[in-house]
């Protein structure tokens, strides 16, 4: 085991990036694998399962998770806030609401059930499945940006999936609030519930006026040609580390004030500044998960997996089958998406950093289970794996099933 792990890991990250990329076009088009799935393999290749290379600390592991995994949420829902314009938007509220009051509810609580299978205490059943209920961004984001997602998918299915994932991240804190509340009694469950209710307000208040005052801001400086193209591209970037500094500084929920930050701007700002930001959003979204995946992947719990038995064959079950396909199909009707649409939405919501971030926040809280970690890594694990091998494969095999454009266009409007 090396001790001086860190330039060993920097190398094998960078070098693996660097491939990846070269790669990029043909991975998007016709190979079955994402970056994150890549990464994964990487960390359990030089991990202490198989070539014992690098170990990481667990301290070392837990901020890693907690604060990366915070910033990468921060970037990509800022990204998903600002992919579509805001009028398109304002059409998909209703399903949005769908997926955020019921759909995601229900997701964590048939996962919670799920974990029952591991033989944890209902309540610790619970905050696992308040964690995995969210639907990934920065994992989403692979399959609805980029050429082979705009020529294959509708925009309606792309821009669903992008604001449900955008928005459930953010306001899954209620859901994860609520549940370690019920882990920690001790805290006292009313003033738990009122404090989380504090953050997520508190949270939207700081995104809309930074949001907002950002926009405006940009439109005057673009007015007066005060502002450079390169500072333009990360322009979205930097207000996303403002807010999540500034959420973080007044103790409210950070993730969401950063996503309706990126609405708010988006209904201030033109297409004209957001278009050029697209492709810098689509790399942060593929290459900045890279170190964060291959760390779990080193730090994969393989023992205590073992230990649960074979309750986590019906954990992995449940999650995959129940936490999100089948629930989705059976709203088809009310999202307004025909069953192909549902099915391939109810399939591409994975599981991934923002799973990793509300375990590490709940753990951070002082929920310190082992089995919180074990389940959630595994669930992550398996999500990454199965996304990975299908992402490109499911997309091509969708898209003959999806809307011709003059259906698209019609349910738009």
């Amino acid at each position: 085991m090396l001790t001086n792990w860190l330039p060993l890991a920097l190398a094998g990250v960078g070098l693996t990036g660097i491939v990846l990329a070269l790669f990029s076009a043909p991975m998007q088009r016709r190979v079955p694998l994402t970056e994150s799935l890549v990464a994964l393999v990487l960390g359990v290749l030089l991990g202490p399962a198989v070539l014992g290379l690098i170990e990481v600390p667990d301290d070392v592991r837990d901020a890693i998770f907690l604060e990366g995994s915070r910033v990468l949420l921060a970037f990509s829902v800022m990204a998903a806030a600002l992919r579509f314009g805001f009028d398109s938007l304002r059409g998909l509220l209703r399903p949005v609401l769908l997926l955020l009051v019921v759909v995601m509810p229900v997701a964590a609580l048939l996962t919670g059930l799920s974990a029952l299978a591991l033989g944890v205490p209902v309540a610790l059943a619970v905050l696992i499945g308040a964690c995995l209920a969210p639907t990934d961004p920065v994992l989403a984001a692979s399959v609805v940006t980029g050429e082979a997602a705009e020529r294959t998918l509708s925009e309606r299915v792309r821009s669903m999936l992008t604001m449900e994932s955008g928005a459930n991240d953010g306001l899954g804190i209620v859901l994860v609030g609520v549940a370690v509340a019920a882990v920690l009694p001790a805290e006292g469950f009313a003033q738990a519930i009122g404090l989380v209710a504090w953050e997520v307000a508190a949270g939207a208040v700081i995104g809309v006026a930074m949001g907002w005052l950002a926009g405006l801001c940009l439109r005057a400086a673009v007015n007066h040609h005060d502002l450079g193209e390169g500072p333009e591209l990360v322009y979205t970037l930097l207000l996303a580390l403002a807010v999540l500094g500034v959420a973080r500084l007044a103790e409210v929920a950070g993730v969401l004030a950063v996503f309706v930050a990126g609405l708010a701007y988006n209904r201030v700002v033109p297409d004209s500044p957001r278009r050029h930001q697209v492709a810098v959003d689509e790399g942060i979204n593929r290459y900045a998960v890279i170190p964060l995946f291959a760390v779990l992947g080193i730090v994969l719990p393989w023992a205590q997996w073992s230990d649960l038995g074979w309750g986590v064959i019906l954990f992995v079950l449940g999650v995959v089958l129940l936490r999100r396909p089948g629930l989705v199909v059976a709203f088809a009707r009310p999202l307004g998406v025909r069953r192909p649409q549902a099915a391939f939405m109810g399939w591409f919501g994975p599981m991934g950093v923002s799973a990793l971030f509300y375990m590490e926040h709940a753990r951070d809280e002082g929920v310190q289970d082992p089995a919180l970690f074990a389940a959630v890594t595994l669930a992550v694990t398996v999500s990454v794996v199965l996304y990975g091998l299908t992402a490109n494969p499911g997309r091509q095999f969708y898209a003959p099933h999806d809307q011709s454009p003059r259906e698209r266009t019609s349910q738009e409007r």
